[in-house]
């Protein structure tokens, strides 16, 4: 039997297949991105913030969700004026006048102040984050077939 040994790098995708008795002689990677999942978490059951001397410095709504909307939902917005005129997808963050602060995947504000009749939902806050991420691995491309991952 003719077999090829890689180095293969040290990522969470790669190392799932390379464990335990159930691992395949052959191993065919078809694809070239990987879903991310993060925990997020679903909210705050504390409703209120504390200063460094725990007293109470502001109140939270007791409410979750806004118009339709939670924070945490990830929204596609369409303004067609304004400061921030365009196309805009993110995480949301709301409040309750209805004007809402949308986020990247990085936590970066990449708008301020956004309307909620321009937003539509196109994920809804379940406690976790997804992102896509392009695998680019050294010398490993996709379609690549390994015979064995064994020494």
């Amino acid at each position: 039997m003719n077999r090829i040994k890689m180095n293969l790098p040290k990522d969470h995708h790669f190392d799932a297949i390379c464990v335990g008795e159930s691992t395949p002689n052959n191993v065919i990677f078809s694809t070239d991105q990987t879903l991310h999942i993060k925990a997020k978490g679903r909210g705050n059951h504390c409703r209120t913030t504390l200063d460094k001397y725990g007293f109470p410095r502001a109140y939270l709504s007791r409410k979750k969700s806004f118009f339709g909307f939670q924070t945490g939902d990830v929204v596609k917005a369409i303004v067609p004026t304004g400061k921030y005129t365009g196309t805009i997808i993110g995480s949301v963050a709301c409040r309750k006048t209805g004007r809402f602060d949308i986020k990247n995947k990085t936590g970066v504000r990449i708008a301020q102040g956004i309307n909620h009749i321009y937003c539509r939902i196109i994920n809804r806050m379940d406690g976790y984050e997804y992102f896509n991420e392009k695998i680019s691995n050294n010398g490993i491309p996709p379609m690549t077939k390994v015979m064995s991952i064994l020494p």
